[in-house]
């Protein structure tokens, strides 16, 4: 197990290249939960998400030149402006069907990108092999010590920021693709807060942490289906991320994609901000599982912001509830 002593030594190395992103607060979702909800706003983090800071804990360390990545997205875009702030190169293997904002922004970085079908080829194989032909450096998506430990800077940030007000959350809300993001952030809040329950949260047919929570295995989703939380669609928990969750988590919560599109909705009415399905499921699973939020202090991750503008305006026609 890791330590919040390895997750400071991580800040340091970091944190003159991130956003120390704000904690905020909504008096009118707060109404709606029957709760006291803090937002961590990680999507206003450099790149839009939080993918930034392993890419970067992992890069800052490493003294090879050129790096290959598997990315749904975000992680690419981590990767590709990591790289770039240390004047190293990137390859990322990225799903064909991958939003046109994070092909962009990987673009916009000095990424090359190579293109690959998700529900029929594996990019993980695809980024390894580059790695041995050319002998770049592999840069996991989540299941590596430096990835980790890189996220937890973010509960690092979360817990500077609630010393100077009277908050201390009894539950956490955070999304889980492949465990990186809530490993490390469990292992920073835990060391402060042992009894605090943090619940990952995936898309609907997507829930191997939960199933794997469930069955203290890990689990790998077979039936492959489409969903709009294109950040969050790993088949099976990281061999080690799910080693630590197994130990620190509650239990799994899954979203429907029509939740998650209702949550990016509520983000930008009442905390006008721009999320992307996958960054929203957390705040999706506070508004439909009052029995996890009502009256609780509620720390919920608001894990990144790269939508397209269509997913978006297509969020801003669903229904919410007004206050």
């Amino acid at each position: 197990m890791f330590s919040i002593y390895q997750i400071k030594d991580a800040y340091k190395l970091i944190r003159g290249n991130i956003n120390k992103t704000p904690i905020l607060f909504s008096d009118k979702i707060n109404n709606l939960t029957k709760s006291n909800i803090i937002f961590k706003a990680e999507n206003l983090q450099k790149t839009g998400s939080f993918k930034i800071r392993g890419a970067l804990n992992f890069i800052g360390q490493s003294k090879n030149q050129d790096f290959v990545a598997p990315s749904s997205g975000n992680h690419a875009q981590g990767v590709a402006a990591a790289a770039s702030l240390h004047n190293k190169n990137s390859t990322l293997v990225m799903p064909s069907d991958a939003p046109l904002t994070k092909i962009q922004g990987v673009k916009s970085y000095g990424g090359n990108i190579i293109f690959y079908d998700r529900y029929k080829e594996d990019r993980v194989k695809i980024a390894k092999k580059i790695s041995l032909d050319k002998g770049y450096d592999f840069i996991p998506p989540y299941d590596h010590k430096d990835i980790i430990l890189g996220q937890g800077t973010l509960g690092l940030e979360v817990l500077d920021q609630l010393k100077g007000i009277d908050f201390v959350p009894d539950t956490v809300l955070c999304c889980c693709g492949g465990g990186g993001l809530i490993s490390g952030l469990s292992i920073a809040l835990k060391s402060y807060w042992d009894n605090l329950n943090i619940h990952p949260v995936e898309p609907e047919f997507w829930d191997d942490t939960r199933i794997s929570l469930k069955e203290k295995k890990r689990h790998i989703i077979i039936n492959k289906k489409s969903s709009i939380c294109d950040a969050l669609l790993s088949e099976t928990p990281g061999e080690l991320t799910f080693r630590i969750n197994k130990k620190l988590l509650s239990f799994g919560i899954s979203v429907t994609d029509q939740q998650a599109m209702e949550a990016i909705h509520v983000a930008y009415e009442y905390l006008k901000l721009v999320l992307e399905p996958g960054g929203a499921v957390a705040l999706a699973a506070a508004l439909n599982y009052s029995e996890v939020v009502k009256n609780k202090n509620v720390l919920v991750i608001l894990s990144g912001g790269n939508i397209d503008k269509k997913i978006f305006l297509n969020s801003l026609k669903t229904k919410i509830k007004k206050l």
